[in-house]
């Protein structure tokens, strides 16, 4: 089978989208057929959830004005109220506390801390005011969770750039984001680390690189592609991998500062999560073997090597060029090694292929025509189906999970919370995952839920249902437990 060619040798985090697997021997699934110590979450991010985009304080982000831009959300809509957690944490929390959960994986907001742009060019001058009131909901919600015996795992940054920061030299294009970000992430570990014990620096950076910076459909909306019909200003051909550099400097500077300040005194962790599809050949060519390969590359690989290596895969330096940014000598060794934990998101398996004809290279020119693969979800009109790589087995893991429905509006409530295929994708899911740790010595750690709630999905707007619990956004955004809620609670109360 084809595999990734890293070396995984530090302890991995897995969070893990939506793959579905089989259930292993029918055996029951109960909770003593996990470790004692494994955790069982589920999660969120800020502007999926929170809404009160314009109360206490909060600055405005790059999403609130995509998706106030018309025709970038899928169904119109934007996230100024979400499903108001800022203001109904305590009540969420108390349906996490009713299933039994254990963890909570959420971001914090990165406008709700620093409003506007208050940072200075001389950063030995000051970095600016921090927004008091960001500070105290964060504090409230995080002490809310412990009283109720939920961990929180803490998201730096899931994708809300302050607005102020995009406006000035583009955001993650900016070299100068990497001293923003870290004053950001500090003021948030003295502010929070004394409880906050599990710090992600980055959701998926990959996809807001290549969402936001190459194709151009998510915040904020940047590309050069197809003569720029869709965007107002970027350079699909080079801003993502600079935006990708950054954010690999940004997350090691801030790995470095909570090594060097913080680690010893608060007893936590740092890592990061990306979002990882896999890949079979669609053939057994050379070819499309070399294409899968590539595909990963650019992919995991893209950032996965310069933790574990110092650099960016060969196959990235052959075809990108210069277009590439180099890492200095000093920048590889503060990259490499700056985890102590990587989650994975996995979504879903596609075939790869060798792209036959540079077409795709002339309309793009872009991340996806210079990796030279074409990568689909069937073959022969067949779909390949949700697949777990066997390097999944291989690593000590954490994982959430999730998978969605349509919110279709002629669907009864009654009927929406009979989510029987939700509860098969989480029991196969959690059945694989089990045998993993019993049968091939993986030392899993944990399982979080995507999501919650259903929830704002980015482009996809309200279209979309995640949730174990419902949101009737018809009628004040009540929550209703789905069948899975169910499920859960039983599991979870089983020995």
């Amino acid at each position: 089978m084809f595999r990734w060619r890293g070396s995984l040798s530090l302890s991995l985090v897995l969070v893990l989208g939506s793959c579905l697997v089989q259930a292993i021997n029918g055996q029951e699934l109960t909770r003593g057929s996990f470790p004692k110590d494994f955790v069982f979450g589920t999660a969120s991010s800020a502007y999926q959830y929170e809404g009160a985009v314009n109360e206490d304080g909060r600055g405005k982000a790059v999403w609130d004005t995509f998706a106030h831009s018309f025709g970038k959300v899928i169904d119109f809509s934007n996230a100024d109220v979400a499903v108001d957690q800022y203001h109904r944490y305590d009540e969420d929390i108390k349906l996490m506390k009713d299933m039994g959960l254990d963890a909570y994986r959420f971001s914090i907001a990165w406008p709700r801390i620093f409003p506007k742009r208050v940072y200075c060019n001389n950063f030995a001058d000051g970095t600016g005011e921090v927004n008091q009131l960001g500070i105290d909901h964060y504090n409230k919600l995080i002490n809310a969770l412990l009283a109720n015996g939920i961990e929180p795992y803490v998201t730096l940054y899931h994708w809300d750039l302050p607005q102020a920061l995009a406006d000035r030299n583009n955001g993650w294009v900016d070299r100068q984001i990497i001293q923003d970000f870290a004053i950001y992430a500090e003021t948030c570990f003295k502010a929070f680390g004394d409880r906050v014990k599990h710090w992600i620096t980055f959701n998926e950076p990959h996809t807001f690189a290549i969402q936001g910076y190459d194709v151009g459909l998510q915040a904020p909306g940047r590309c050069s592609i197809f003569l720029r019909l869709f965007c107002k200003g970027g350079n699909s051909a080079t801003e993502p991998y600079i935006v990708a550099h950054h954010t690999l400097l940004s997350h090691a500077t801030v790995s470095d500062i909570y090594r060097k300040k913080y680690k010893d005194a608060q007893n936590g962790s740092i890592g990061i999560a990306f979002d990882v599809m896999w890949f079979e050949p669609m053939s057994n060519s050379t070819e499309d073997i070399d294409a899968t390969q590539r595909a990963q590359d650019f992919q995991f690989g893209w950032f996965m090597d310069p933790l574990f290596f110092g650099d960016y895969p060969s196959s990235m330096r052959t075809r990108v060029g210069d277009r590439l940014p180099k890492f200095s000598t000093a920048e590889a060794a503060l990259v490499k090694g700056s985890l102590d934990f990587v989650g994975v998101n996995h979504y879903t398996t596609y075939y790869a292929k060798q792209n036959q004809t540079n077409m795709i290279g002339i309309l793009l020119n872009d991340t996806i025509a210079d990796s030279g693969a074409i990568t689909l979800p069937f073959k022969n009109g067949k779909p390949i189906g949700d697949r777990e790589p066997d390097e999944l087995h291989q690593t000590e893991v954490w994982k959430p999970s999730g998978m969605d429905d349509s919110n279709n509006p002629f669907t009864s409530i009654e009927d929406a919370l009979k989510d029987d295929k939700r509860i098969k994708y989480h029991n196969d899911y959690l059945s694989n995952l089990s045998a993993s740790i019993r049968e091939d010595g993986c030392n899993v750690k944990g399982y979080f839920a995507w999501s919650l709630l259903d929830n704002w999905e980015w482009a996809a707007g309200y279209t979309s249902r995640f949730g174990l619990y419902f949101v009737d956004y018809r009628d004040n955004l009540k929550r209703y437990p789905k069948n899975s809620v169910g499920w859960f609670k039983k599991l979870l109360k089983s020995s």
